[in-house]
């Protein structure tokens, strides 16, 4: 059977998987989500901030291992270059060179924007969990710049601490990869989108290398984040992760 007359017969009720199983809307997000970060994650990145006026570029190393560790080093430019992000299970922190102090995060900032850029503080560290925090729905199927996307639902848990009030995640049928998310605050308002480009190859699997996310409203707004290279699935200690590496990093 072809794979369209497949996606035909399961209709919106599920996806097909490789070994023709039906896979519900969850899983299908668990896929995306383990695709993504892997067991263990490292690799160099750069963000651009951009704005109406300017932009500005930081530069980083970043280290994760599953969705409980997640450490980044900014590297460029010289003003913030040392600075350190360390989430640890529920709680994050950031280690300051430049005035040799250890600031901790609480979970009532993790909406901030992130070193000034469109990115929430909760976007980098993954503080909240798609899998695990949400409900998930799947609205059917729709083509995306080009890509035949699963559109699914997440709506949080009641006890759930997140940050949207629901989320709409696009996600490639071809790869499971998160191709555009829209995120919404608690009042349903549409507060901005990614989207996601350029799939290339990273160590043993092949993603998205290049995001973009746009705060709804705000013209000529927007932040990019590009992957240089990245590895999975490397062993990484789980005391990598602490207050005192963050000062030895490099």
């Amino acid at each position: 059977m072809n794979r369209y007359l497949a996606f035909l017969m399961i209709g919106l009720s599920g996806s097909v998987s490789a070994t023709g199983q039906t896979l519900s809307a969850k899983e299908i997000v668990i896929k995306a989500d383990e695709k993504s970060r892997g067991n263990s994650s490292q690799g160099e990145m750069t963000m651009t901030v951009v704005r109406p006026d300017w932009s500005r570029s930081v530069s980083m190393k970043v280290w994760s291992k599953g969705s409980e560790y997640a450490l980044i080093l900014i590297t460029a430019p010289p003003k913030e270059k040392g600075q350190v992000f360390l989430k640890r299970e529920t709680e994050m922190w950031n280690w300051v060179p430049s005035i040799d102090k250890m600031v901790k995060i609480p979970p009532s900032m993790m909406l901030q924007s992130w070193m000034g850029s469109d990115f929430t503080n909760d976007d980098l560290v993954k503080q909240s969990s798609i899998v695990t925090d949400y409900t998930h729905k799947l609205l059917g199927k729709e083509k995306i710049r080009g890509v035949d996307c699963y559109k699914i639902e997440l709506t949080p848990l009641p006890a759930a601490a997140v940050v949207w009030g629901k989320i709409i995640s696009w996600i490639t049928m071809d790869g499971f990869d998160q191709w555009r998310t829209e995120s919404y605050d608690e009042d349903m308002d549409l507060v901005n989108i990614e989207n996601a480009f350029d799939i290339r190859r990273m160590g043993d699997r092949s993603i998205p290398s290049h995001i973009e996310i746009e705060p709804v409203g705000k013209k000529g707004q927007k932040t990019i984040l590009e992957m240089t290279h990245m590895t999975f699935n490397q062993p990484i200690n789980e005391s990598f992760f602490s207050q005192q590496n963050m000062k030895k990093v490099r």
